[in-house]
């Protein structure tokens, strides 16, 4: 009886361990995204957005306080971190500039003979760059064609064409760079090049040369879920290259629709303020 129970639980757990995939590995049946119409590739078309905190800290990161002044109004909430390992490989020098431009974010820096401006490009609204446009806390819009695909931000109107077909180098650097797309399979890749220095990763601090080369990774892992990655590399600043991933979001609420944020008007005060003439007494 006993050798008979033995037998009987080996062949149970042999079935398991067919039957039931290992810990981590995928399904056999993976997602099969729908087919743009006339093509063989998914059709990636929809407002989407990303739910995470990297716009504030791309790192774990606890909540922080924002100007004392605005009590709780903009302090930053807390996140998990979307950068794999949660290292930023930083060359020496350029940690220390990450640490200075987190403690000087709130500062007005003199820029030139008529302007003080705040060093994170958010708050001058300048183009937000890439990979930082996609983790916002705005939506954007996917078009897509078969020869090209448009991306278009909320934030400050920025958009990007990604070509589907051999393009050449950068014409010139860019806040929101040089894209180049193909397809892996059901993967969207693209190769972006051409920026140039004056954006940031973050609210953080963390920063890039004109040197920096991006390649990123749309996967459909639902009819409403894009897995997205980015590859960073710059080697002006960083000692090896490094990821971030994340989920993107089909927006299906009711009334969802794209709209414009222009932020410039929001800005030319707190930018150029000090040289308005004041009222005569």
């Amino acid at each position: 009886m006993g050798k008979s129970f033995r037998v009987l639980s080996q062949a149970m757990v042999w079935a398991s361990l067919i039957i039931l995939p290992a810990a981590g590995q995928t399904p056999a049946l993976a997602y099969k995204a729908l087919r743009l119409p006339g093509t063989t590739n998914p059709n990636l078309n929809g407002l989407w957005q990303a739910l995470n905190e990297g716009n504030w800290d791309l790192q774990v990161h606890g909540a922080q306080p924002g100007p004392p002044q605005f009590g709780a109004l903009y302090a930053q909430p807390p996140g998990p971190g979307i950068v794999e390992g949660n290292e930023i490989p930083y060359q020496p020098w350029a940690l220390a500039k990450k640490k200075d431009n987190f403690e000087k974010r709130f500062v007005r820096v003199k820029y030139d003979a008529f302007r003080f401006i705040p060093l994170d490009p958010e708050a001058k609204c300048y183009l937000p760059g890439v990979p930082r446009a996609t983790y916002m806390p705005f939506p954007f819009q996917i078009t897509q064609g078969n020869k090209k695909i448009l991306i278009a931000y909320e934030f400050a109107s920025a958009s990007r064409i990604i070509p589907l077909e051999k393009v050449g180098e950068a014409p010139i650097d860019s806040y929101m760079g040089w894209s180049a797309g193909r397809w892996e399979g059901d993967t969207l890749v693209v190769d972006v090049t051409g920026f140039n220095d004056r954006t940031w990763f973050d609210r953080a601090g963390n920063f890039h040369s004109d040197a920096l080369h991006v390649v990123e990774r749309y996967t459909p892992a639902s009819p409403d879920i894009l897995r997205y990655e980015a590859t960073i590399e710059d080697p002006k600043v960083f000692t090896r290259p490094w990821k971030i991933s994340f989920p993107l979001y089909r927006r299906l609420d009711k009334d969802a629709q794209f709209m414009e944020f222009k932020c410039v008007p929001f800005t030319e005060e707190f930018i150029y303020g000090h040289l308005r003439k004041q009222a005569a007494k």
